[in-house]
């Protein structure tokens, strides 16, 4: 994985065509401002339940958008991740139409998993209660096959994702197959969606098992052997999230976002220090994906709320939620938790640059703070174009992560990229991907309560970034054959 910034998009969202108009965009207004792109699910079909995360068909291109030739050819151009939905699939797919008109004559009997598999001696409320699940409710639908005998199925999602037994030989050999031909059709990174509840078992949390980080290792064995390198996608406690990234290639900073809002709205940069000293540095950091803003990944363990607190006082967590609210004029509020479908528990719905009330400076120093940690920075395309809240999509589809879902037209990108805002990130990541500094040692300096003070050097190399979150000061200098220099932002 290059050390550059990349770039997290949906193919259609940003273009408003596929992905040649997806090339085109990237060899032209935004050359050489990427090491890679994510492209977020570009499966049969591209428009599910479940926004693309809910294959019918997870080894076939949606023929809107081209093929794999198309793939391959964005592949000569920037390295390219793609997801493995390693939890489920449609229950639209041909694979579960098979199943439930065939049942155990099926040739996929044994591929979907079902409650008895996990609890042959039927489930009990305390099974039921110790089960960790994103959203409410009970994790099981209940389906009748073509024999008129029902089946509860696993569905950690929703009744539409149906969930795959990765423990069967059907269900391993599924995902062997859907890696092979991302290893065929160039793609060398694969981001595990929800891999962390991949593995069930009796009397735990069917999240993140022991068991959990095997199943892992395992595959991540067989997409190395394609050349494939693989980026674990979890959201939880903070202290987990430091375990987890001792066992894998690459884990997101999802602490971070919800920091760098909290030490801006609270002037500290008390925190986010104590979270930089003790953070995976084998991580990809992010401020926006095509999800929510994490606050679990900030919070109390909610096994052991007293006993293992999150990196911000609970009170402030909760403030931290109302203010992002506040900020938006309530539309985050309109779109996060019960009153929008689709709903997460742990995460605020909101475009980023919402979130910290549209002030450029700030939103660009939180950009910088971000691309100065170490790791991969990520910006996802509605981050890149400091893309506010869709408050139209959200009203047609009702589900609240739409609100960060733009669809973009030509004519708004390039509106968009002549922004202050949007052009001076655009010269951040630049500086990020250019500056040798950044290829050598990181280190935090000493700072006060109020701020942070970050640096990189290689040779007579420097990168060097200051930000006060009280007063919204800041200063970024960066070594040059001249001497050192000052970066600063334009917002005129």
């Amino acid at each position: 994985m290059k050390n550059q910034v990349q770039l997290i998009t949906y193919v259609d969202r940003l273009t408003g065509g596929g992905l040649a108009a997806l090339r085109e965009l990237l060899r032209g207004p935004l050359r050489g401002l990427f090491g890679g792109v994510h492209l977020l699910p570009f499966f049969v079909p591209i428009d599910g339940a479940d926004a693309g995360f809910d294959p019918i068909d997870h080894a076939a291109v949606d023929a809107r958008l081209g093929t794999w030739e198309d793939v391959r050819s964005l592949t000569l151009d920037i390295d390219v991740m793609a997801d493995l939905i390693v939890n489920h699939m449609s229950r639209d797919s041909a694979q579960f139409s098979d199943y439930l008109a065939r049942a155990g004559a099926s040739a996929h009997d044994g591929l979907f998993l079902t409650r008895e598999r996990v609890f042959p001696n039927g489930v009990s409320p305390s099974d039921l209660q110790a089960i960790y699940r994103p959203r409410p409710g009970t994790p099981f639908t209940a389906i009748t096959l073509g024999d008129g005998s029902v089946r509860f199925f696993w569905t950690t999602f929703t009744p539409h994702q149906i969930d795959i037994d990765v423990q069967h030989p059907t269900g391993s050999a599924y995902l062997r197959h859907i890696l092979a031909t991302f290893g065929a059709n160039g793609i060398r990174m694969v981001r595990l969606d929800a891999v962390g509840y991949a593995i069930k078992k009796a009397g735990t949390s069917c999240f993140m098992l022991p068991e959990t980080f095997d199943f892992i290792a395992a595959l991540a064995a067989e997409a190395r052997a394609r050349g494939i390198e693989v980026l674990v996608e979890i959201h939880s406690y903070y202290r987990k999230q430091i375990e987890i990234a001792r066992h894998v290639d690459r884990v997101y900073d999802f602490a971070l976002p919800p920091l760098l809002l909290h030490a801006f709205e609270f002037g500290t940069g008390r925190y986010l220090a104590d979270w930089i000293e003790i953070r995976p540095h084998n991580a990809i950091t992010v401020l926006d994906t095509h999800d929510g803003i994490g606050i679990i990944d900030i919070g109390p363990d909610r096994a052991e709320p007293l006993a293992r607190p999150g990196l911000v006082p609970a009170t402030e967590l909760d403030e931290l939620v109302e203010r992002i609210h506040h900020n938006t004029a309530g539309e985050s509020r309109r779109a996060t938790g019960a009153a929008a479908s689709n709903l997460d528990l742990y995460q605020v719905n909101c475009t980023f640059y919402d979130a910290m009330s549209r002030n450029d400076l700030r939103y660009l120093l939180a950009r910088a703070v971000q691309f100065f940690l170490p790791g991969v920075p990520q910006v996802y395309y509605v981050g890149l174009l400091a893309g506010s809240n869709d408050l139209t999509l959200l009203a047609r589809s009702g589900v609240g992560r739409d609100i960060n879902r733009h669809c973009y037209t030509e004519a708004e990108v390039e509106s968009a990229l002549a922004r202050p805002v949007v052009r001076e990130l655009c010269r951040l990541i630049r500086l990020r991907n250019e500056h040798p500094a950044f290829g050598g040692a990181f280190a935090r300096l000493d700072s006060s309560e109020t701020a942070v003070h970050l640096r990189w050097t290689a040779g007579l190399a420097s990168a060097e970034l200051q930000v006060d979150f009280a007063s919204g000061a800041y200063t970024l200098a960066v070594s040059s054959p001249a001497g050192l220099e000052q970066f600063e932002f334009t917002l005129d």
